[in-house]
């Protein structure tokens, strides 16, 4: 009998039990958010630049530890091994692409009739992503790192078969 507390990762493929992760009640979602929150106005406040560099070296952090990504995705989504390496090459491309995007968020001046029109990109705050079963890494890549180099936190919701 299984643990209500508890979801159960298993190898799609062999039916192999990968690990056990703890589930979240809708206090710890709360939470969560409220972490998340009080995190991103630090990480909203960081000069541009700086954002971009730390999503740069999250990306060497993802570089250096393809193969074990890869791995888990082959256990944990049943995968080839093949596929599950673009997937966490494609997520080290994507930090990559939203590092660069960071200095292209800036504003813009209009020259309008009497005046300017001025534009300013802002953080939303805390954003939730879910990401699905199917492809969890690149979903919640695709979710993820564009929220957190425009300045958002995220809070994400992994599928309960792939969590890890």
């Amino acid at each position: 009998m299984t643990d209500p507390h508890e979801l159960l990762v298993v190898n799609p493929a062999t039916e192999e039990l990968v690990a056990t992760v703890p589930a979240a009640s809708a206090d710890d979602v709360a939470a969560a958010v409220t972490r998340a929150a009080r995190a991103q106005e630090t990480w909203a406040a960081l000069a541009p630049a700086d954002r971009a560099r730390l999503l740069r070296r999250f990306a060497d952090t993802v570089d250096a530890h393809t193969e074990e990504l890869a791995r888990l995705e082959v256990r944990e989504a049943g995968h080839t091994i093949g596929n599950a390496r673009w997937e966490a090459g494609n997520a080290r491309d994507l930090l990559l692409y939203a590092a660069g995007g960071i200095e292209r968020l800036l504003g813009k001046q209009i020259p309008v009739p009497g005046g300017w029109d001025i534009t300013f990109h802002e953080p939303l705050g805390v954003v939730g992503v879910i990401a699905p079963w199917n492809f969890p890494m690149p979903i919640a890549a695709w979710g993820s790192f564009p929220a957190l180099a425009a300045g958002n936190a995220v809070v994400l919701k992994p599928a309960e078969t792939t969590p890890l």
